[in-house]
């Protein structure tokens, strides 16, 4: 059976903070046209890092497993080297999971991204429709929704269906169907209304939205 559901979390995002406006506002450079990110104090880097952290629930909106920021880092959704202009741009900046890898940890997400970008062949976490791009099996692969080539590409880039996200997917979905023989629709609907809310601590249950499309296939 084939549960579709996005591996990119979709993010609103909030209006940039306050504390990076004045930054930026204060930044000579900044104002003179030349974006530098290398000039962002680390009191100010951190308090951003933080606030993308909470923006997104504390999830990795690559792959949808937990971050905190020493787990973490800020990725330019446009890479820097690309889109200069776009260095400081709030809209541009996301945070990704992984950030001082272990000797035998695979890259994925952001640290696999790297550099690599195409306006037409990377799925957005700031679209929308991201949502509708990918299929998943059980086993928690991943391929592109109607052979789209753009989801490919991406999955490929970001190499978002190595064994380790396949393991973390696949736990996520079974866990929340281990009682799905007992649920009605109600008890359905209600599970998808549990996974769709931040916790006490703010934060998004990891693999949520896998697994409130799979509730919701379910109901089909």
């Amino acid at each position: 059976m084939i549960y579709k559901y996005s591996s990119l979390p979709y993010i609103d995002k909030d209006t940039e903070p306050s504390f990076f406006t004045e930054w930026k506002n204060q930044d000579k450079m900044y104002q003179r046209g030349r974006s530098n990110w290398k000039r962002l104090d680390s009191t100010t880097k951190k308090q951003l890092h933080q606030a993308l952290i909470k923006e997104q629930g504390a999830i990795c909106r690559y792959c949808g497993t937990r971050i905190r920021v020493n787990e973490s880092h800020i990725e330019h959704f446009r890479p820097q080297k690309q889109y200069p202009k776009l260095k400081l741009e709030y809209n541009n900046l996301l945070c990704s999971c992984q950030f001082e890898l272990q000797k035998t940890e695979p890259r994925h997400c952001g640290n696999a991204k790297g550099s690599w970008f195409d306006e037409n062949l990377t799925i957005s976490p700031l679209d929308l429709s991201c949502e509708s791009c990918f299929e998943y099996l059980e086993n928690g692969s991943v391929q592109g929704s109607n052979n789209d080539e753009a989801a490919k590409q991406t999955i490929k880039h970001l190499e978002l269906d190595i064994n380790k996200l396949r393991e973390l997917r696949q736990a996520a979905i079974f866990a929340a169907l281990e009682d799905i023989d007992i649920l009605d629709e109600k008890m359905i609907q209600e599970q998808i209304a549990f996974y769709s809310q931040r916790n006490y601590s703010d934060q998004l249950i990891p693999f949520c939205s896998s697994i409130i499309n799979v509730l919701s296939s379910l109901l089909n």
